[in-house]
C-alpha cells in the first residue's frame, strides 16, 4: 500500500481523467468528489473509480466536455440537465440551486437528468449542512436487483443519504445503499479475488453465492429484505418520474467498458429549519435526541467516524494499493507530476 496525500491523488487523478479527454471541469469535480470519499473510508465509492471512468470516456459512455444546464419553473424546484456528463459538476450545480431555493422559500429541490453514477450519495450534502440546513439525496443506478418476488435485475442499488446539522459539531450524516451491501464493495472483492459473506448477492442463476465475480453477474440482495426493495422503488419512482431519466433496467451496467450513456437521475431535497419550528428549535430537538442516543452505551453518531477519517486523511493521506496508484498514474501520463 502506498499512503498519498490528498492533493496528489486529486492531482493525478484529474490529470487521468482529463488525458482521457474529459474537461477541467468536469476533471476536477469528478476527482475532488471521489478523493473526498477516499478521506472519509469509502475506497470503493473513490479513486479505485477512475479507471472505470476512464473507459467510459474512451467508450463514449460519458461526454468529457458536457456542461450542465439549470432549468426552473418554480420558485423552489429546479431541473439540472447533466448533459451525459459525469455526475459530480452536475450534482454541484444541483445542490447550489437547492440551497438558494431553500434560503428564500424554505424548500428547495433540484432533479439531475441525463446523469452518470454519482458516488457517495451523502457527499454532496456536506455543503447543506455546513450552511445550517438538512439535506436528502437519492439516485437510481443500473439495474442490480430484482423487484421483490423477481429473478430479474431491475432496480439499481439506489442510494439514499441525509446530513442534519448541528450547532458547533460535526453533522448527522446518513448514508445507505439499498442493497445489502454497496455493489462498490463487491468490486473491489472481485478485482482483490476475495469472497463475499453469504446473503451478500445471488449468481445469474438466482442461487446465494460468495464468488464476488458471480455475484457481478447476478443481482444483489436488497436490505432489509421487502422493506429494502420497496425503498429501492420508491426511490427509482421518484427520480426518474422527477427527473425524466432513465429507468436502472434501460441502463448498461457502470461495470463495462462499452454500453449505452446511462442517463440515470439524482433527487436532491434542502430544508431551511428556519423556515419551520426555527432553528433552535431545530438544534435543541436534534441534540436532546442525540444525548438520548448516546446515553446508551455502544451507540455512536452516525458519519462519526467518517469525520475522524477525513481528519486522518487530510494530515496524513489514504492507503491505495500500490497497484491502483501505479495505474492511475499511468493514465495521467506526462502530467503527473506536473
Amino acid at each position: 500500500m502506498s499512503r498519498v496525500p490528498l492533493h496528489d491523488l486529486e492531482r493525478v487523478a484529474a490529470a487521468g481523467l482529463r488525458r482521457a479527454g474529459a474537461s477541467t471541469r468536469q476533471a476536477q469535480a469528478t476527482a475532488a468528489a471521489l478523493v473526498r470519499a477516499d478521506a472519509v473510508g469509502l475506497p470503493s465509492h473513490g479513486v479505485s473509480r477512475v479507471p472505470m471512468y476512464v473507459a467510459h470516456l474512451q467508450h463514449d459512455r460519458v461526454d468529457g466536455n458536457a456542461e450542465p444546464v439549470a432549468h426552473s419553473t418554480r420558485a423552489s424546484s429546479v431541473l439540472v440537465d447533466a448533459r451525459c456528463g459525469f455526475a459530480f459538476a452536475a450534482c454541484d450545480l444541483a445542490i447550489a440551486e437547492a440551497m438558494e431555493r431553500a434560503r428564500q422559500a424554505g424548500v428547495g429541490v433540484a432533479a439531475v437528468a441525463n446523469s452518470h453514477h454519482f458516488g457517495a450519495a451523502a457527499l454532496p450534502l456536506e455543503a447543506v449542512a455546513r450552511a445550517g440546513m438538512i439535506g436528502i439525496a437519492m439516485g437510481n443506478s443500473p439495474a442490480a436487483m430484482p423487484a421483490w418476488g423477481g429473478k430479474r435485475p431491475l432496480f439499481g442499488t439506489n442510494p439514499i443519504a441525509a446530513a442534519f446539522p448541528r450547532q458547533g459539531q460535526a453533522p448527522v450524516v446518513i448514508d445507505l445503499s439499498l442493497s445489502e451491501v454497496a455493489r462498490g464493495k463487491i468490486m473491489v472483492a472481485a478485482k482483490q479475488g476475495k469472497p463475499i459473506p453469504l446473503g451478500w448477492a445471488l449468481d445469474d442463476a438466482g442461487q446465494p453465492t460468495t464468488d464476488a465475480q458471480a455475484a457481478l453477474r447476478g443481482s444483489m440482495l436488497p436490505a432489509g429484505g421487502v422493506k429494502g426493495a420497496m425503498l429501492a422503488l420508491m426511490v427509482e419512482l421518484l427520480v426518474t418520474s422527477l427527473a425524466g431519466a432513465q429507468f436502472g433496467a434501460e441502463a448498461d451496467s457502470f461495470f463495462s467498458d462499452s454500453g449505452n450513456r446511462p442517463r440515470i437521475g439524482q433527487l436532491f431535497l434542502v430544508l431551511d429549519p428556519g423556515a419551520f419550528a426555527g432553528s433552535q428549535v431545530y438544534a435543541d430537538r436534534v441534540e436532546a435526541l442525540l444525548a438520548a442516543m448516546l446515553d446508551d452505551e455502544g451507540t455512536r453518531v452516525p458519519g462519526a467516524r467518517r469525520e475522524a477519517a477525513q481528519a486522518e486523511a487530510a494530515a496524513r493521506g489514504v492507503e491505495v494499493p500500490d497497484a491502483l496508484w501505479r495505474e492511475l498514474q499511468s493514465l495521467a501520463g506526462e502530467e503527473v507530476g506536473a
